[in-house]
C-alpha cells in the first residue's frame, strides 16, 4: 500500500518534513473516506496494539514494513557532565524498530 502524504505540518532541521499524528490521521481518512474521528480511533487502536505487545515483550512484525521489538538494557555506569561524577544507570528495555525491505526500497525509491 502507498501512501502519499499531504504534509501540514513543519519542516525539521534538515529542511524534510515532519509528519504529526494529525497528519497521519488526515491521509488515513482521506484513503479510507473514514470521518476524522474513525480515522483517530483506528491509528490509536494500531498504536495502541503495537504498545500491548511490546509491553508484553511481544514483537510485532508487519511484513513489508517493519519489525517493533523490544531490547534490554544492562545496567552500566555513567558520568555527570556537569560535575563528573560516576552514576549508576539502571537496567532498561528499549522499543526498536527495525525497518523491512518494503519501506527501505520505498525510501530509496527501488522497485
Amino acid at each position: 500500500m502507498n501512501l502519499v502524504f499531504v504534509i501540514l505540518g513543519s519542516t525539521d532541521f534538515l529542511g524534510g518534513y515532519t509528519v504529526n499524528k494529525n497528519d497521519l490521521i488526515n491521509v488515513v481518512a482521506e484513503k479510507t473516506d473514514l470521518s476524522k474521528a474513525k480515522a483517530a480511533q483506528a491509528i490509536d487502536a494500531v498504536f495502541g496494539a503495537v504498545e500491548d505487545a511490546l509491553a508484553k515483550g511481544d514483537d510485532v512484525r508487519l511484513v513489508g514494513f517493519g519489525t517493533f521489538s523490544v531490547t534490554k538494557l544492562k545496567a552500566f555506569e555513567g558520568r555527570n557532565p556537569r560535575t563528573g561524577a560516576t552514576i549508576k544507570i539502571a537496567a532498561s528495555k528499549r522499543a526498536k524498530f527495525r525497518p523491512g525491505k518494503g519501506l527501505k526500497d520505498a525510501v530509496n525509491k527501488r522497485k
